[in-house]
């Protein structure tokens, strides 16, 4: 299957912010490519550098075969781009913005009816399209986004954060689109934060972490790389240090257990990766039993996209994010210090 897109190598800093390190992915024409990562990995920066709304350090960038850094005009009229945030004028009417969006790619007048009225209706606009966007609700304002991105019809649909504070039935509208999208086959990136959102629609993503991939596949394969059940285990609702310690110690002794993390920002609850069997919950109870360690909860499941990020990296992706907004409000602060 032919790329639609190639990122190689891509660098990127503002000042002395390294917001890409090294970040290279391919993405196949007709397939769903999600962006799996918290605020702050690098995400919006490269995509970003993918639209010709940045210029990147260093690195190499295709779409379609056109090399966006030295072709940017030719690039773009490939793309479709729908930013994280909404930003459309609430005098016009939906309608109205469309038909200004269609005029600004040039599309022939003959045409222009007919695709915004096939937009309106795909994406259930029909009943807000003559009202003002300023009136219309967070979901809406996403659905029209999504139209004015897709007037030009675009071989590659770039979303950044499509679903981020919609309402459930909104966000399934959107994700029943992308499907609707990918099957008429466009090709469609979308970065999120979102584990379930990546799970449910792409057929291959990228993990990042502070500006570099760390892993690529298809969501079964990278769940089945780290293998083994998931165990949640709490020893009381918030467990003290000591206990949780404790705890990790004996739990790395049992045999059929692989691996112990000890999550703090989910009050020292304890991650375990487990060999599949039989009966091994009870024998962690009765071994946390035997040195009176009782368990205040206890849960397995099969491996998710978290477990795959937190056994590359060491932490959630919860825990990655509550860091980065950690280290925004350093830097605010510092900011606000030296005024």
């Amino acid at each position: 299957m032919a790329a639609a897109v190639i990122i190689e190598h891509l660098q990127k800093s503002y000042g002395d912010v390294l917001a890409v390190k090294d970040i290279s992915f391919t993405v196949k024409a007709g397939e769903i490519f999600g962006l799996l990562g918290p605020n702050g990995a690098g995400k919006t920066t490269t995509i970003r550098c993918l639209c010709t709304l940045a210029k990147p350090d260093g690195g190499r960038i295709e779409v379609s075969g056109i090399p966006v850094i030295e072709k940017p005009k030719a690039a773009r009229r490939r793309l479709g781009y729908v930013a994280q945030e909404v930003a459309i004028d609430k005098v016009l009417t939906g309608r109205e913005l469309l038909e200004l969006q269609a005029a600004l790619y040039h599309l022939p007048k003959k045409v222009i009816k007919q695709r915004i009225n096939q937009l309106i209706e795909i994406l259930g606009l029909r009943n807000y399209a003559e009202q003002k966007t300023g009136t219309y609700s967070g979901g809406i304002r996403k659905r029209i986004d999504l139209a004015a991105g897709l007037l030009h019809q675009p071989e590659v649909l770039v979303l950044d954060e499509p679903t981020v504070g919609l309402d459930i039935e909104s966000r399934m509208v959107v994700w029943n689109f992308l499907r609707k999208l990918k099957e008429a086959g466009t090709t469609v990136l979308i970065t999120s934060h979102y584990l379930e959102e990546i799970d449910a629609l792409a057929d291959r993503l990228a993990i990042i972490d502070k500006g570099v991939v760390i892993d690529e596949g298809t969501p079964s394969e990278l769940k089945d790389k780290i293998g083994g059940d998931r165990v949640t285990l709490r020893i009381r609702e918030f467990t003290p240090d000591e206990e949780a310690v404790k705890a990790k110690h004996i739990l790395e002794s049992l045999p059929f257990v692989e691996e112990v993390i000890i999550n703090t920002s989910q009050g020292n609850s304890l991650n375990l990766v487990v060999q599949s069997g039989d009966n091994y919950l009870s024998k962690i109870e009765q071994s946390l039993a035997q040195v009176n360690l009782p368990a205040f909860s206890l849960a397995q499941s099969r491996p998710s996209l978290d477990d795959v990020y937190l056994a590359a990296t060491g932490q959630t992706l919860m825990d990655a994010e509550l860091a980065a907004a950690g280290t925004r409000d350093e830097k605010k602060e510092k900011k606000q210090q030296m005024k």
